[in-house]
């Protein structure tokens, strides 16, 4: 199957499942949810050979992690627990690929993003008086913005904005859980979210190229 195909599956299947699926359909809705990210799993497999060998291992085994998470984020800390990890596995992804360090002020930005999300989000829950669980975001924030940190290393346009989209979507969840309700949160925090992952997808294309062209030399 051709690379545009398979995009063109991912998108039409993103665009389903965020506007069309009803949401009292619960197994059918997990079932649409991931099939996107099998057809980014899909697209990444394809590349395995022409693309950085470690980015799109690293890469591949992140996806397929943030997937459980999209099948469990019912059962939330569980699903929670899938993502972390999908995380610290896109971090080790993006340092193959790293070009230089990150600008000091995006670095501090990202710090005191960070720190009003723990004070706002995580002080919230703490109030509850659930502890585990506001422990538990507290990490998973640290640990996105660090795959936010370590995405803006590698100066790719695909891999940063899809790290400020992962990070906008899961801001909007987290918002929405514990904060308030928002409306349009779901077309929000699934438009963001496939949008991110598609972008992490899409860099091993760029990286594919590179590596052809070398090869060719």
């Amino acid at each position: 199957m051709k690379i545009i195909h398979l995009i063109t599956l991912i998108i039409f299947f993103s665009v389903l499942y965020i506007f069309f699926i009803p949401e009292q359909s619960f197994l059918l809705k997990i079932l649409f949810k991931i099939i996107p990210i099998i057809l980014m799993l899909t697209l990444i497999y394809l590349q395995r050979d022409l693309n950085n060998p470690l980015f799109s291992k690293w890469l591949l085994i992140g996806l397929l992690f943030c997937m459980f998470g999209d099948a469990t984020l019912h059962w939330f800390l569980l699903g929670l627990s899938f993502f972390l990890i999908g995380h610290i596995c896109y971090i080790v992804a993006f340092f193959q690929v790293k070009v230089k360090t990150i600008n000091p002020y995006i670095a501090i930005s990202l710090l005191a993003y960070g720190m009003v999300m723990v004070a706002w989000i995580a002080g919230n829950i703490f109030r509850t008086g659930n502890y585990g669980l506001g422990i538990a975001v507290c990490c998973y924030i640290a640990v996105i913005l660090t795959m936010g940190w370590s995405a803006f290393q590698t100066y790719s346009p695909f891999i940063i904005l899809g790290a400020l989209s992962f990070i906008f979507s899961d801001s909007i969840l987290a918002m929405d859980m514990f904060i308030t309700d928002i409306p349009t949160a779901h077309i929000l925090i699934m438009t963001s979210y496939y949008s991110a992952q598609l972008l992490f997808t899409l860099s091993t294309l760029k990286y594919s190229v590179a590596r052809k062209k070398v090869l060719e030399l």
